[in-house]
């Protein structure tokens, strides 16, 4: 059997048969309270949502248990490519789907390009005739020990 209950105008709470009061105020509209409390709180104009124990405050700060449960949506971000000063969208979507294999591949054969630069260089400083300490001495910075006290 489903009990007949109403609502506490002030604090929402449920208000069952043989309790509370009716008040009907001065514009004609019955207003149901649940105890003297409330109706004491009522009658000194307190706002049911600045008061911890009533349903306002608890709905205003969001303890109540049905907003938990309610998952909220948020949007998913969306990547956008843009060019690149030195590449354009069509070469970086083609480095994108460019495999492991061909990039190492690639890799590779530029390695064995300078390898084979830098024989060709030692080959010509060889017939040039020059020794290779004489040529290291060139390369590294001459210090000069500056003589006497600053």
């Amino acid at each position: 059997m489903v009990i007949k209950t109403e609502l506490c105008a002030f604090s929402d709470y449920r208000i069952y048969p043989g309790n509370g009061m009716l008040f009907v105020r001065r514009d004609g509209r019955p207003v149901t309270l649940g105890s003297s409390k409330a109706k004491s709180l009522m009658e000194q104009r307190k706002k049911p949502s600045k008061l911890v124990w009533t349903q306002a405050w608890r709905r205003s700060n969001k303890k109540s248990l049905t907003e938990t449960v309610l998952k909220k949506r948020s949007r998913k971000v969306t990547k956008v490519q843009r060019a690149v000063v030195g590449a354009s969208i069509d070469d970086i979507k083609k480095r994108a789907t460019e495999n492991k294999a061909f990039r190492s591949s690639a890799i590779d054969a530029a390695k064995k390009e300078l390898k084979d630069q830098k024989k060709k260089e030692a080959k010509k400083a060889k017939k040039a005739g020059a020794p290779k300490a004489f040529q290291k001495s060139q390369n590294k910075a001459i210090r000069i020990s500056k003589s006497g006290k600053r």
